[in-house]
């Protein structure tokens, strides 16, 4: 990637979006929103899947369907892996974290 200092711009030609994240400094923001996309479309999936309501799987949570709604929304990355691993398990899935090489 070439910057040019005096102007600050950053030629993203032949850059990985990898490198363009890390020049702007969105790379960690960008990729925990992303992750928490993830989960909540699969914990969404799973509950289709096995046709119960979000009421049923609150329920099964031991929270509120408004918490759950959180728990749901793909831009809300504040959710604890205990929450998400509730979650898992009420939709008959559980919850894996690794670690990995950056």
């Amino acid at each position: 990637m070439t910057t040019n200092t005096t102007e600050g711009y950053v030629d993203p030609l032949g850059s990985s979006l990898e490198d363009l994240l890390d020049q702007t400094g969105e790379r960690e923001e960008v990729y925990g929103e992303a992750l928490k996309r993830v989960l909540a479309w699969q914990i969404e999936e799973a509950r289709r899947q096995h046709d119960l309501s979000k009421s049923e799987v609150a329920s099964r949570m031991g929270t509120s369907r408004s918490q759950l709604e959180r728990i749901l929304d793909p831009t809300n990355v504040a959710v604890s892996l205990e929450t998400l691993d509730r979650a898992a398990r009420a939709v008959g899935k559980r919850l894996s974290v690794e670690i990995v090489d950056a």
